[in-house]
């Protein structure tokens, strides 16, 4: 498996050590940092896109950013938690490379690091637990800024912990990419580089040395759609996190994404989100009484 093997640029956002007594309830979370659990007592479910799981002691448990699920639980249940951000960056992310795991298994060393982490970091903890109290824009960019301010010891231990953790995840992942056509490959990378720009099929099929019309039919043989509509796709993801992590107005994100109509990125937005740029945001402007 072939993978872009760039540097992770991950934030911890939360840290902290959990005890819920049939509370851990929470319906249509989507956040846009990715979460670590470590169940230590207990079991609760978690639905994601319709399917339902058992989070159980002893094991590792990863949600990708932007990932819908829901979570529920009618006994004593106790877990770590970490919440971690991946920065902004141009090149591939391994979010867009692999699919991961959802659990696996737990060490002893994974328990003493984890509570190294909490040790370095005392002071990370949700003081409440209600998704909608740490999700939205307002705290999100409070704690990533207080996280930046870490001595440079404290940060490099932190990230070395986290990439730890993370690779329990990577060893299991599987490519994520459908294609095994290198010059789609290609394409693919170029489209996630430049998802600011204007991407255009006639630059894409000069890629492949192919005429446009034997691309078109190449790129959707292999991903099972038109370019285009790939390209939308991207670009309304970064549109989603675009909205939850800045103030820009929807009309300056939909220029930064190179949509010259707005009403045409409003339209494209709510057919592949199921609402508006304006409702997705709304979702994250509340903030703790």
């Amino acid at each position: 498996m072939k993978i872009d093997k760039e540097p992770l640029n991950l934030i911890l956002l939360n840290i902290g050590h959990s005890v819920h007594e049939a509370d851990w309830n929470w319906k249509n979370i989507i956040s846009p940092f990715l979460r670590i659990y470590l169940v230590v007592e207990g079991q609760a479910e978690m639905d994601i896109s319709g399917h339902s799981y058992t989070l159980t002691p002893g094991h590792l448990y990863l949600i990708p950013p932007f990932t819908l699920h829901s979570d529920s639980n009618n006994t004593h249940f106790s877990l770590y938690y970490l919440h971690i951000y991946e920065e902004q960056i141009k090149h591939s992310t391994l979010f867009e490379q692999l699919i991961f795991p959802f659990e696996v298994p737990a060490s002893a060393i994974d328990n003493l690091i984890i509570q190294r982490l909490l040790e370095i970091n005392p002071c990370k903890g949700l003081p409440i637990y209600d998704p909608k109290s740490y999700d939205n824009n307002t705290t999100l960019y409070k704690t990533i800024a207080e996280t930046t301010n870490v001595s440079f010891p404290v940060y490099t231990e932190t990230c070395g912990i986290i990439m730890q953790l993370f690779s329990r995840f990577l060893a299991a992942a599987k490519s994520h990419e459908p294609s095994q056509d290198s010059r789609i490959l290609g394409v693919l990378r170029y489209i996630r580089e430049h998802i600011d720009k204007k991407v255009t099929i006639t630059q894409l099929s000069s890629l492949c040395y192919l005429s446009e019309d034997h691309f078109i039919r190449l790129f959707r043989k292999e991903m099972g759609s038109t370019p285009i509509d790939y390209i939308n796709q991207k670009k309304i993801e970064k549109a989603q996190l675009m909205l939850v992590i800045n103030n820009l107005p929807v009309k300056d994100i939909a220029c930064a994404l190179s949509f010259d109509n707005v009403s045409y990125f409003n339209r494209l937005f709510k057919k592949t989100v199921g609402c508006t740029p304006s409702e997705y945001r709304g979702e994250y402007r509340q903030t703790t009484a």
